[in-house]
């Protein structure tokens, strides 16, 4: 059984904003089956200017903070682009793609289903690394 990748109607390039495009990366994490004691915030990092494209980068940042440690050992950041063509018509949406942090792998979200085991595995990494150093 194929599981159904949840993803939104993402804004047009004429109807962007920065402000906008923070809103919408967070109504796309919404879809993502997360437990709820992640908790998350996000930035605006940049925008970049390219040829045939301007790229909006945007970083969200989780981690899992307890009673006992309300101040997480470590984070996991996800990192947005929201890339708008300057050859496409304006009227179409922008694309967006994701990364990990301290992964090279692109990601889109209609196309790709969001792991949590991707933050654990993240977060296992740095607090393994913290304790060999």
């Amino acid at each position: 059984s194929k599981s159904v990748i949840k993803s939104i109607q993402w804004v047009t390039g004429n109807n962007f904003t920065v402000e906008k495009g923070l809103q919408q990366i967070e109504e796309h994490i919404s879809t993502w089956d997360v437990h709820r004691s992640w908790l998350h915030w996000s930035e605006f990092l940049r925008e970049e200017e390219l040829k045939y494209s301007k790229r909006y980068h945007y970083r969200v940042c989780w981690s899992v903070p307890t009673r006992r440690k309300p101040i997480p050992r470590a984070t996991a950041s996800v990192y947005f682009v929201i890339e708008i063509s300057k050859t496409k018509p304006a009227t179409l949406p922008v694309e967006v793609f994701f990364t990990l942090e301290s992964s090279r792998l692109i990601h889109r979200p209609e196309q790709c289903q969001f792991r949590e085991k991707w933050l654990k595995d993240i977060i296992e990494n740095k607090i393994i690394l913290m304790e060999r150093l």
